[in-house]
Formats: structure tokens, sequence, C-alpha cells
């Protein structure tokens, strides 16, 4: 520290010494003429910062490390394999455009997280502070959340007086962490689940008012001798690919806006698509035979896509089971044993460098004027 401050020392007084036409010799002279000033208050200060620092209590640090979710789109992508090449169409899932280790971050930061701490642990007591905007920037000063960009792992330091209220508050950050991601649906599967949970509920009054229908219209076995088979499971097929790939659009604009090239390709595709079933439709006849076909193919195209969407939120739930407990710690918080604060020796040094700065900068300004005083007088 006294190197540095040294070599910064010369070099402002060779500036100096540059400019006013006084060599750094002559400056170091003027310096020399108060050794014991340039000395004596340094020492002082340091003295007087290093018994300052004695009479703190001795900060803690505790750290917890924890490591996000892994996110995964293959739950979304086996879910609409069985349509084809259209269940390529989502990339990487739903909605995981998001870096989850931000998120966490955030959420860890957040407020309400920082609310249920400074309660459960009675900081506004413990700080002094009966402002809860106090208390909460108190505690924000002692954490120290932090992500890794190189592992992705997450970690939360905790300062206190106390080591084992240290440990706490860093495991209770977890804690909270754990309770609120429960409360959010932010994982790629808890978005699926959510998501196909109301399309499922959807389906399933569409397919109820379908078989109403088709019961009410009476069995024809003639109409269905003259309905091939495969003539409506093709009209089926791609009235699901209609609704496919709506579902597809939608999860895109969840992440992407409408100007991306995935969601205009995703447009167009669904375009053709309408196209298609467009041209394979007829109007509708008056009689009873077309009538029993039109509600017949209804029935069919319903209950294809009710159990489609059983199966996505089949797979959604079980992937959501598997991320349960999604936030893994690596290494709990434990009462440290060592003190990190306050540190003596720094605080002395940094005080010692900046009074012998400030003493320079004002024995040279004092030298100066002292100096141009005397050449005003003998002019």
């Amino acid at each position: 520290m006294s190197n540095s401050t040294s070599a910064e020392f010369d070099t402002s007084a060779m500036q100096a010494g540059a400019a006013t036409g006084v060599s750094p010799a002559e400056l170091l002279a003027v310096l020399g003429r108060r050794w014991k000033l340039m000395l004596g208050v340094p020492l002082l200060v340091g003295c007087l910062v290093y018994g300052y620092t004695l009479t703190l209590p001795k900060v803690f640090t505790a750290s917890t490390t924890l490591m996000p979710p892994q996110q995964s789109g293959s739950g979304a992508g086996a879910a609409l394999a069985s349509l084809g090449s259209l269940g390529g169409a989502l990339p990487g899932g739903i909605g995981n455009a998001r870096n989850v280790g931000d998120q966490y971050v955030a959420l860890l930061e957040s407020a309400t997280v920082a609310d249920r701490i400074i309660d459960q642990f009675k900081l506004n007591e413990v700080y002094g502070q009966p402002v809860r905007a106090h208390a909460r920037q108190q505690l924000a000063s002692n954490t120290r959340i932090a992500l890794s960009k190189s592992s992705g792992l997450v970690s939360v330091d905790v300062s206190d007086t106390d080591p084992k209220r240290a440990a706490n508050l860093a495991n209770q950050y977890v804690a909270e962490l754990r309770r609120l991601n429960a409360s959010l649906a932010l994982t790629e599967a808890q978005r699926r689940r959510m998501f196909f949970e109301k399309l499922l509920a959807q389906s399933r009054d569409r397919l109820t008012d379908a078989q109403r229908n088709l019961q009410a219209s009476g069995f024809n076995a003639g109409v269905l001798r003259s309905e091939p088979k495969t003539t409506a499971e093709t009209y089926s097929r791609l009235q699901l690919e209609v609704a496919a790939a709506e579902v597809q659009l939608q999860a895109l604009r969840d992440s992407l806006t409408d100007s991306a090239p995935e969601v205009q390709r995703q447009q167009a595709t669904l375009a053709a698509l309408r196209r298609q079933l467009t041209r394979s439709e007829r109007p509708p006849e008056a009689s009873d035979t077309g009538d029993y076909i039109a509600r017949f193919r209804d029935y069919k195209y319903q209950e294809t896509l009710f159990d489609l969407y059983a199966r996505q939120f089949e797979v959604a739930r079980a992937d959501e089971s598997r991320e349960s407990d999604a936030v893994q710690v690596i290494d709990v918080a434990s009462p440290p044993e060592i003190h990190s604060g306050p540190r003596k020796l720094r605080a002395t040094a940094i005080a010692m460098a900046i009074t012998a700065v400030v003493l320079a900068i004002g024995v040279l300004l004092q030298a100066g004027m002292a100096s141009r005083r005397t050449a005003l007088a003998a002019a």
C-alpha cells in the first residue's frame, strides 16, 4: 500500500513540477523539510482508525450455494410428436427463453422475500430500524446474491454479528425461494401444465357437447357405410393439425414477438392448413344423412383433440413432479468460525494512505503560496 501511494505521489509530483517549472527533486525537498508532519499525522490517523475498528463488533459471513433447474423442452416435443413434423416446431419448450438463474437472483432480491425474512427473524429490532424500508435496505447491504456466469450456480452470502443468525438467514433465503417458486409458474413444465390444463378443460366441454349432439341425431348404419373410415380420419387429422398449429403459434408468442421469423413461419403454416381444411369441407346438406355425418366428424375430432391434450397434460404433470424440488442446494450455510470483518489492517492502511496524499497536497500548496508571496514582495 505504501509503495503504491509513493508511486502515485511521485507521478503527481512530476506532473506538478512539469506544469510549474519545479523539478520533482524540489518537491521532495519541500516534503522532506516537513518529514515529521508527513510521518506523524498519518501514523496518528492510522492509530485512531485501528483503535476505532477494535471497538466495532465482529462480523461473520455465512454462504450457501444452490443450482437452478436445467430446463428442457423434451417434454413438450414428445407430447406433440404424434402430430408428425409439426411437433418439432416448438423451439426448446414453451416459454423457456428466460434465464432461470437470473430469475432466481431477482426473486431472492425481491421485497417479498426480504419482508418474510425480516418478519421471521425480527430484524427490525436486530438492526434497530423500526421502519420496514430501512430494515430492508440494511438486510440488502448485509446480503450478497450473485450468479456465476461460468457455472450457472447462485451464491447467497449473508453477514451478521451473530454467526448462527448469519447461517440461518442464508438458509432462509433458499427456503423462501422454494416457497415463492411453488406459488409461481416459473419452470417450463409448470407453464406447460397450466397451459394444457386450460385447453383440456375447454376440450372436455366441447367433447361433451359433440357427444350429446351425436346421440340426439340417432344411429344411421347406412350413413356409416357411405362415410368411409379413411375419409373421416383424414378430416379429423386435418382439423387436429390446425389445432396443433394454433397451440404452437400461441406458445411461440409467449416468448417471441410477432415479427420474429419463427412466428411468421408458424403463421404461414397455420394459414396453409386452414386453406386445406376449407377445401376439404363441403356445404352441409339439409338431409338427416348430412347432419349425422357432420356431427360424427365433429365428435371424432373433439375426441381426438381431447386425447391429445390429455397426453400433453400428463407429460407436463410428470415433468412438474420431477421439478418439485427444483432448487438444489449444493452447500448448506453453517455458522462461520472465522469472522470476515472488520478488516482492521486494510482500513488502517487506506486511512494512512489517504491522509498522506491529502497532507502532501496541502504542504505543496502551502509552499507554493508562500513562494508566490515572496516573489510578489520582491517585485
